[in-house]
């Protein structure tokens, strides 16, 4: 990732200033407020403001007047019960804003949480950067035989560098193209779009969807924990899964208990239905049961099978 000089000065301008302020903060937090912590190629995620922190969970969850926090024991043990039980709104009383920049087809997949505050960089105000995602050879790979919006196997070292050059050509026209539409230094180009002076509105239709785009994004700790659950499940795509890891990192620094208790009820829980539930039950008791015998289909009993480390089968 490479920041601008412009983007450096703005986060040393940044962090070089201090507010004085009787609010609750985090120390954790503070060490890396406005610093952007790399993603991919060119991207990145940036802690711009925050509010909130586990103390202000408890707080919300007792309906106190401000009185401080109990022992750090009963705060956790309270914050542990929330989660359990799926207690969320003293959860939202935390918001936390990032600026990041990311590939607009992760972009698209992101705004489908539409449970936060967005607002994107303006491909009709500003000309977009030369700047695009090409993944990494050990990311590129076949189409998965089993998951219709997965992938399977990884592509050899030959072919991986074969695609990667070959997305790279096309990006690299497609914002020459870019530039040239919008251009009107060359009038006598016309008939190859050049020199028509373009708005950037229209001519940003060139671009194809592994441009980086920016935004700023807020969103209440319960949203962006349900964010994060989704998102950095193993199915979900690399690239959004490496945001999420960066955002994760943030999380944890920010309300260390809350994400203890996210992690061990939510992130790395298993949830039952009713059936798979009973399955279990039966298998406890020593009875031999299988796909058929329990009525769960094929696919959530090998579901089932591959949470609970037995062979699929």
């Amino acid at each position: 990732m490479a920041l601008t000089p412009d983007q450096e000065q703005e986060i040393n301008d940044s962090r070089g200033q201090t507010q004085e302020t009787r609010r609750p903060t985090v120390a954790a937090l503070e060490e890396v407020l406005f610093q952007a912590a790399p993603v991919l190629d060119h991207g990145f995620v940036r802690l711009v403001d925050y509010m909130g922190d586990d103390a202000a969970v408890v707080q919300a969850a007792r309906v106190s007047y401000g009185a401080g926090t109990r022992h750090m024991r009963e705060d956790r043990g309270l914050l542990r019960y929330l989660m359990r039980q799926a207690h969320t709104t003293p959860v939202e009383m935390c918001e936390i804003k990032l600026h990041v920049k990311l590939p607009i087809f992760i972009a698209r997949q992101w705004i489908r949480h539409r449970t936060a505050n967005v607002n994107e960089l303006s491909g009709r105000y500003s000309v977009l950067d030369r700047e695009f995602y090409i993944p990494a050879p050990e990311n590129l790979a076949r189409q998965s035989v089993s998951n219709r919006q997965g992938r399977g196997e990884v592509l050899s070292a030959e072919q991986a560098e074969l695609v990667r050059d070959l997305l790279r050509a096309d990006s690299e026209a497609a914002h020459d193209r870019y530039e040239s539409l919008m251009s009107e230094d060359s009038p006598d180009d016309i008939a190859t779009g050049g020199g028509s002076g373009l708005a950037r509105e229209l001519a940003r239709m060139s671009l194809s969807l592994n441009y980086y785009t920016q935004w700023y994004w807020k969103v209440d700790l319960h949203n962006l924990l349900h964010f994060l659950r989704l998102r950095m499940d193993p199915h979900a795509q690399f690239e959004i899964r490496a945001y999420c890891d960066a955002i994760a990192a943030l999380v944890a620094r920010w309300v260390p208990l809350t994400w203890e208790a996210f992690c061990d009820y939510q992130a790395n829980a298993l949830s039952l239905s009713a059936g798979a539930l009973d399955a279990v039950r039966r298998m406890l008791a020593g009875e031999a049961v299988d796909a058929e015998s329990c009525g769960l289909s094929k696919r959530e009993w090998d579901e089932l099978m591959v949470s609970l480390g037995r062979p699929v089968g």
